[in-house]
């Protein structure tokens, strides 16, 4: 059984229909990373599969659990709205980090609010969790204090402190200068090597290629094609593929 199954995922803003029935699934350890031009959905989706936007129909289940039904679930209470956010963590394109709160009170403060340990317990792993991120020494700094890449892998491990199923990047190196994005998907590369359930959107074609099980191309709001990177690299079936790749990988 996978631990994620997505199927037949719309949205539409308006009268702008943007995702228009996406199917697919992910095997417990596997990363899928999604390509594809900007306005193709990607984001939408990742949005939806999250929470932060309602899905107008389709069904999601993890774990072999039904946790969004498109027919039913078009209001949901905070309450449950919350434990199903919990399967997923998820890391913006833009960090987010609370810019009042230390790298460590970062990563306590939504575990604490939601009493999932004492504050010692929290604290304890949240600096286990930032050890693994490579920021040791920067656990009483405050965001304005840190580089692009390190406020990235910062929000990273504040992702981790749930202990989510699933980890999802939004582009998790747009906002970073060339230099740092190194560090944010050597990072992404470990958690992979951990053993760590991902969904990458990216624009990084290399990244995509050296690190994922699947690869998915979206365009105009349909999954046009997915496979294994050599798949896609390699024997790429659609023109649409084609055309985005040869653009893409001009760059490698």
């Amino acid at each position: 059984m996978a631990l994620l199954e997505v199927k037949n995922i719309k949205k539409s803003f308006g009268k702008t229909e943007v995702l228009k029935g996406i199917d697919f699934d992910l095997e417990k350890g596997e990363v899928l990373s999604i390509i594809g031009s900007s306005g193709s959905g990607k984001t939408t989706l990742l949005r939806c599969i999250n929470f932060l936007e309602f899905a107008d129909g389709g069904a999601i289940t993890v774990g072999g659990e039904l946790i969004y039904d498109g027919k039913r679930d078009k209001k949901i209470k905070d309450s449950e709205l919350g434990k199903k956010r919990m399967h997923f963590g998820l890391v913006f394109q833009d960090f987010n980090l609370f810019p009042q709160y230390t790298v460590l009170k970062n990563l306590t403060l939504a575990p604490s609010l939601l009493k999932l340990g004492t504050k010692s317990e929290l604290e304890d792993r949240a600096r286990s969790i930032i050890k693994r991120v490579g920021l040791e020494e920067k656990t009483d700094y405050y965001p304005c204090q840190l580089s692009g890449g390190q406020k990235q892998r910062v929000a990273i491990a504040r992702a981790l402190m749930l202990n989510p199923d699933i980890l999802c990047f939004d582009e998790p190196t747009s906002a970073l200068d060339p230099e740092l994005t190194g560090e944010v998907l050597k990072v992404i590369k470990n958690l992979k090597d951990e053993g760590s359930t991902m969904i990458v959107v990216t624009h990084e074609m290399e990244f995509a290629k050296n690190v994922s099980d699947k690869i998915m191309f979206m365009a105009d709001g349909v999954v046009e094609e997915m496979g294994t990177p050599e798949q896609i690299y390699s024997s790429p079936k659609s023109e649409k593929t084609k055309a985005f790749l040869a653009n893409s990988l001009e760059k490698f």
